[in-house]
């Protein structure tokens, strides 16, 4: 596995506790952390001493979107190459290849069920 920091971003704590529950269940020694809030996850990435290998990124959020924490992101060179994959709701092509354009580097449709949640994540993180 090539990813064990994890951040995930996400404005719902249900989805979070269903990510990090998917995750461990890999029983990999990765490390998860959790923001509710982009603008507040971005500000701590560019305090952070040790960066993710990896971030996953909710679209629909309060305060700061998903868009613009990913072309802020985009734009810092100390965090420019962190892999970013947008979660959405929707499963448009062409929002899929715009967030693409700007830098994400994978867009998954939230699946609609835990074993799906497993499965979108195994591929992930393990290839």
């Amino acid at each position: 596995m090539n990813y064990q920091r994890i951040l995930i971003i996400d404005d719902d704590p249900e989805d979070i506790d269903i990510f990090s529950e998917a995750v461990n269940s890999f029983k990999e020694n990765i490390t998860i952390t959790a923001a509710t809030d982009a603008s507040v996850a971005l500000e701590d990435l560019k305090k952070a001493t040790q960066l993710p290998d990896i971030i996953f990124l909710d679209l629909q959020m309060p305060r700061l979107t998903g868009k613009d924490f990913l072309q802020k992101i985009k734009e810092d060179d100390h965090l420019q190459n962190i892999p970013i994959i947008v979660l959405s709701g929707q499963s448009d092509l062409i929002i899929k290849d715009t967030y693409q354009k700007i830098g994400a580097s994978n867009f998954i449709c939230k699946p609609n069920s835990y074993k799906e949640l497993i499965q979108i994540l195994h591929e992930i993180l393990y290839s």
